[in-house]
């Protein structure tokens, strides 16, 4: 999911369009957006006077939508050109744009009298109470009941912010780094991923940073001197430059709380989350690595077994590093579960497997998609309506860009470009990007296609009333319970029999193959979720009441570590969780997916049935923000959620 959102817009995220046809993304050039941006606010400041200038608070939560779909009108299409067009001058435009909007948004909720008339509104139902309540937080998270000097400086700091990310990910982006192999250090990969790749005038292979090149690599190729050079390649991804602007984001983000009075990042920004406070959070990962830490340990003995004996090496001589751990934990699905991932791309070629997704849906929440000619950034992007599958009538939009270019997004995200508002008659549109391999997926891919297609969902199946509550705009740490939770249609044989209705003439996962797939993906989980865990504790150490400079907290955190720190890498530089929307939130990750395993309790085993499929889509994705989230899943499941499900699962049991 893709929240790298300017901390100013938090709260007037993914807005809708004023029209029941089809919404569009413009495609537009440099001068366009450019165009398009100060005419928009020539426009909208007049209309926030307006606003103001009313002193009766009646009437204040349709304004509010009604503005907030204007933003987004602008905002949506502008954000993902940023990261999706494929002129560098747009992108840059684009970028330019954005920060603009942080700006104005900042203003707006520094507006007094809008604050007021928010604040005195009498709310008629439970939606407008929630509404009132986030709106009066989004004006208090931007500063207006500061003194004018504090105020001011927040502003700044979410302008500055703002643009720190954009140059953050912009380095991440356009990353030129490769990792030259020669023709013997190819051993162990498959024929046609060889021939793909990119060869220099001595016969050397040119692999660059693009994830299907990478992970294909990582796991299947035996010359482990070739591996390493790659992977720091690909750990050092962003530079050098992105680690003295990552210092900055935290910094500024520290100040914004002593604005507050409050002592870290860390309480600033969990207080508007389901965890509530640090402390919260701290327990939950305390209660992780106490599962997962002898896992973890236990599993990478295995492998340095494994590699000792490969390398015919004693034992005690024999180190294992980061750039070993995708190879062995293959060679162990490999050889104990006979599954191996670039041989499952036969069983997922791209184009079906989206079509299964697709069909997936159509079962579970009676939509059908239909693919239509419209304008798109790129010839490989595709636009679907989505319609509901008894009357045909039209409900939302979505655009599919699946395949890498240079100069897009690096990694895969559902980017909401428009929301909804029933009472505005605004349908919701959105965008997937991801660099998948045209010739089929692997697996883990397979299950990131699951995932990023949930998020999807959640945004065009809302059926919120105002904008500010629609699709995923939900607290941090629930925003990925849909779509994680949607990964598990990707390894029920139920669920992948329909694979054979999308192609027939694609060959069959059996019974068999579906279950050891299934113990397979359990290979690697202590080792996984050990780093996820690590992950999150250095996200709020960054939040802390006293934040290290990044390399040193990195170093000393990671090597505390098994494996330690590998000196001349630079991970932080590629963190991009941590300069976007999950600052102090990339605990929400494994938080989030307790609710999204607990939730999967209500199919009892299956996972096609369509009433508890009708059931889960008006109950979670068309409510959106419009309900605590820890309510809505309390409606979904009859009863409150526990995270027993989450902790067999990361201990291989479930």
């Amino acid at each position: 999911m893709r929240l790298a959102l300017p901390g100013a817009l938090a709260a007037i995220c993914f807005l809708p369009v004023l029209t029941s046809a089809r919404p569009l993304v413009p495609i537009l050039n440099a001068k366009q957006v450019t165009h398009r941006c100060e005419h928009f606010l020539k426009r909208i400041e007049p209309a926030v006077r307006r606003m103001a200038s009313r002193s009766a608070p009646s009437g204040i939560f349709e304004e509010w939508n009604a503005l907030q779909i204007k933003v987004e009108d602008l905002y949506g299409p502008v954000y993902l050109l940023a990261n999706a067009h494929t002129d560098d001058a747009t992108r840059k435009a684009a970028d330019a744009c954005v920060l603009k909007i942080t700006r104005f948004s900042t203003e707006l909720f520094q507006n007094e009298k809008l604050f007021r008339r928010v604040q005195t509104a009498s709310t008629k139902n439970s939606r407008q109470v929630k509404l009132q309540k986030d709106l009066l937080e989004g004006f208090e998270d931007n500063g207006v009941t500061l003194p004018v000097e504090k105020r001011k400086r927040v502003k700044e700091i979410f302008e500055k912010v703002e643009a720190l990310r954009q140059q953050f990910e912009r380095n991440v982006s356009d990353d030129e780094g490769v990792a030259i192999v020669k023709p013997e250090e190819m051993q162990g990969l498959p024929k046609s991923y060889i021939a793909a790749q990119r060869q220099d005038e001595h016969g050397n292979y040119v692999l660059g940073l693009e994830y299907p090149a990478y992970a294909s690599f990582m796991g299947n190729a035996k010359n482990e001197g070739a591996r390493k050079r790659y992977w720091i390649v690909k750990t050092n991804q962003g530079g050098a430059a992105n680690l003295p602007i990552l210092d900055e984001i935290e910094a500024l983000r520290h100040e914004l709380a002593r604005l507050y009075d409050l002592p870290s990042y860390a309480v600033y920004a969990i207080r508007r989350k389901m965890a509530e406070s640090p402390e919260k959070v701290y327990k939950f990962l305390d209660d992780v690595k106490a599962v997962v830490l002898p896992l973890e340990s236990s599993e990478l003995a295995e492998m340095l077994a494994l590699k000792a004996r490969e390398h015919g090496a004693p034992l005690d001589q024999t180190l294992l590093g980061y750039w070993d751990i995708p190879y062995y934990e293959e060679q162990i699905k490999k050889t104990r579960y006979h599954m191996d991932q670039e041989a499952l791309r036969q069983y997922f070629p791209t184009e079906k497997a989206v079509a299964y997704v697709m069909l997936v849906a159509n079962k579970l929440y009676g939509i059908n998609f239909k693919e239509v000619k419209v304008p798109v950034w790129h010839p490989a992007v595709k636009y679907y309506d989505v319609l509901d599958a008894r009357t045909g009538k039209f409900i939302s939009g979505l655009y599919l860009d699946l395949y890498p270019r240079e100069g897009k997004y690096a990694h895969a995200a559902a980017f909401p470009i428009f929301g909804t508002s029933r009472l505005a008659h605004r349908t919701p549109l959105a965008a997937l990007l991801t660099n998948f391999s045209s010739k089929g997926l692997d697996h883990h891919e397979f299950e990131t296609l699951l995932h990023e297609f949930g998020h999807l969902m959640h945004t065009v199946l809302s059926q919120a009333d105002y904008a500010p509550q629609a699709g995923t705009n939900v607290m941090g740490d629930f925003v990925e319970a849909p779509s994680q939770m949607f990964e598990e249609w990707a390894r029920r044989e139920q669920t992948l029999a329909l694979f054979k209705v999308v192609c027939p003439l694609c060959p069959q996962l059996s019974s068999d193959q579906i279950g050891r797939l299934d113990e397979a993906r359990k290979v690697g989980r202590g080792v996984f979720y050990a780093r996820q865990w690590l992950l999150a504790m250095y996200d709020m150490a960054l939040s802390s009441e006293k934040p290290e400079p990044v390399m040193p907290l990195w170093k000393r955190m990671e090597g505390a570590t098994p494996l330690g720190y590998v000196e001349g890498t630079m991970f932080p530089a590629g963190f991009e969780h941590i300069a976007d929307g999950y600052g102090a939130g990339y605990y929400g990750y494994m938080w989030s997916q307790v609710l999204a395993l607990d939730m999967l309790s209500a199919f009892d085993g299956n996972l096609l049935d369509p009433k508890v499929g009708k059931r889960y889509r008006d109950t979670i994705l068309a409510q959106g923000g419009q309900a605590h989230p820890e309510k809505l899943v309390r409606n979904f499941l009859g009863r409150e959620p526990d995270s027993r499900a989450f902790f067999a699962e990361i201990t291989g049991t479930r």
